[in-house]
């Protein structure tokens, strides 16, 4: 007679059959220019959102596989909003020239703040190019948006809404400069803003920049509001600014807070823009693994922070697809530091106790791996136990890789579906702007 530890397998058992599972079940990806890629991902195509992350912000094979996905949703699916990991004003530049709306002043200034590679790059211009002729022959309801989810653009935030408010009401911009007066100082660096009003150095702006958004969509304005989209744009800009003086503030009591402020506005934003399509809208989101995947499942969760991903899976459940996506190594574009200089470097091969390790094990080149289809339990059961998984940001430090990039996942309860790329290329970066002409490869950013 057996025991039952005898008769059931071990993790170790089911970590050493892992490898011939991934390769069981994972479906090669086509080259993304092969009407075959598009097809691979018709699955998702009824989803009320599809979530699409990476593993690291500077590498060119998520950003091409990414933008390959999303056109396919776009195509053929009628999704119709894509939102991204990217300040709200720096995007609607790219959002104008996508949709064919006038370009603004700020057109120069579009995402040259570090880090600049991350969307200031050629895989990103390219899919703006594609969105560009994608909308060009539809009418201006039906064109596709490209939003920015993110809260750091405090400074542009601030002038856009001044300078939408000098077009339509010259006594609400004046007073808006009053208000708005309490963060001058700090719009350079409101990380010191933050860090002062913590320790009681200086007094908080909140009750100002809160009554400037109130202002901003009261009804008297509001009756103003000629331009819908125009007003749309000022009042998500008041609404980064309330965020960002609140994230500035809050960063200093801990991580968690912060984390969790950011990704709030981040989903915040993203029901507004869904909300304000209509019924019928469809979004696809751009952002990190660490914000795409369910927080619940992850290190990240289990202290307390929660993410887009945790937040979307409550609010749509399975009309929320999570797409996860990893390497094992290759070249990355990213900073020794913050505000640091760019660097291309060598991503080290996965930790052997990864997740990472394990897909490369597989031998499997480039593939998708989707363990919501059904009769693929025993594919979900090896990846439902805890293991290391690697997140690379802006910035990498290979020498102390295990406690600066590595945290503990359960993957199958993290994503729905993942991409794994055994090697993978940096992005390569725009010229800064005013540096050349305007030729295809770089408009709108070198304008």
């Amino acid at each position: 007679m057996h025991s039952p530890s005898s008769q059931q397998p071990s993790a170790q058992d089911a970590m050493a059959a892992l490898p011939s599972l991934i390769r069981q079940y994972a479906e090669p990806l086509p080259d993304p220019h092969d009407s075959a890629f598009g097809e691979l991902f018709d699955r998702y195509g009824d989803a009320r959102v599809v979530l699409i992350g990476e593993a690291s912000h500077g590498t060119h094979d998520f950003y091409r596989t990414r933008a390959a996905i999303t056109q396919c949703l776009i195509e053929h699916h009628g999704f119709d909003i894509v939102a991204v990991e990217a300040d709200w004003p720096d995007a609607a530049q790219l959002d104008r020239f996508a949709r064919q709306r006038n370009a603004s002043a700020w057109m120069q200034s579009a995402f040259t703040r570090f880090p600049t590679w991350m969307w200031r790059n050629t895989d990103v211009s390219r899919f703006i190019h594609w969105l560009h002729h994608h909308n060009r022959d539809l009418d201006e309801a039906q064109r596709v948006e490209f939003r920015g989810l993110d809260v750091y653009s405090l400074r542009n935030s601030i002038a856009e809404v001044l300078h939408y408010l000098d077009q339509v009401d010259p006594q609400q911009a004046q007073r808006a400069r009053q208000r708005y007066g309490c963060l001058s100082p700090w719009q350079d660096e409101p990380s010191q803003y933050g860090y002062y009003v913590e320790h009681g150095k200086l007094g908080s702006c909140e009750d100002a920049v809160v009554a400037q958004l109130n202002s901003l969509l009261s009804e008297r304005l509001a009756a103003f509001a000629r331009d819908d989209e125009a007003f749309f744009d000022a009042a998500q800009n008041a609404r980064v600014v309330r965020a960002a003086e609140q994230y500035y503030r809050v960063m200093y009591r801990g991580s968690t807070s912060s984390w969790n402020l950011r990704d709030r506005h981040m989903f915040d934003t993203l029901q507004r823009l869904l909300k304000r399509r209509g019924p019928s809208a469809k979004a696809v989101v751009w952002a990190h693994n660490s914000h795409i995947g369910n927080a619940n499942a992850t290190a990240m969760g289990w202290r307390g922070e929660f993410n887009i991903g945790q937040l979307s899976r409550v609010a749509w459940e399975r009309d929320a697809v999570l797409i996860g996506m990893g390497t094992d190594h290759g070249q990355v574009a990213a900073a020794d530091d913050w505000d640091g200089e760019m660097r291309i470097k060598d991503v080290r091969p996965a930790r052997p106790d990864s997740w990472e390790y394990q897909f490369h094990r597989s031998g499997i080149h480039a593939a998708l791996i989707d363990w919501r289809e059904p009769g693929r339990q025993a594919l979900r059961d090896a990846l439902s136990e805890p293991m290391l998984e690697r997140a690379i940001g802006v910035i990498y430090r290979p020498q102390t890789e295990l406690q600066s990039h590595y945290f503990p996942a359960v993957l199958a309860e993290q994503f729905d579906t993942y991409i794994w790329l055994d090697e993978t290329r940096p992005v390569k970066p725009l010229a800064a702007p005013g540096s050349l002409s305007h030729d295809d490869e770089t408009y709108p950013f070198g304008l």
